[in-house]
């Protein structure tokens, strides 16, 4: 399966450069043009690619919550690690 990341992107250069071509071929300055392109094409990704940005998100959310998790428990097991021995060797429970 293709990334969301992908497809969203090519989607919207997709749109951006239709827009742009359409706008020179009708004979605009290309300047104008690619400010027009730009704005419309922002505005149509927003109403039409909703599923795609969606998409998007849900694979980045997934992907950082990864990454915050094992985080996470690596600081645990490292307090963890840390308050088993002091310096001494001998751990800080009192039956040690």
């Amino acid at each position: 399966m293709k990334s969301p990341w992908i497809i969203y992107t090519l989607t919207r250069l997709g749109l951006f450069f239709g827009l742009f071509i359409v706008m020179s071929l009708l004979g605009f300055n290309p300047y104008f043009s690619a400010i027009i392109a730009a704005v419309v094409s922002f505005a149509l990704s927003l109403v039409f690619l909703d599923n795609q940005r969606k998409a998007m998100s849900q694979k980045l959310s997934r992907s950082s919550s990864k990454d915050a998790d094992s985080d996470y428990e690596n600081e645990l097991l490292d307090d963890l690690e840390t308050n088993e021995t002091d310096s001494d060797g001998k751990g800080d429970r009192p039956g040690n």
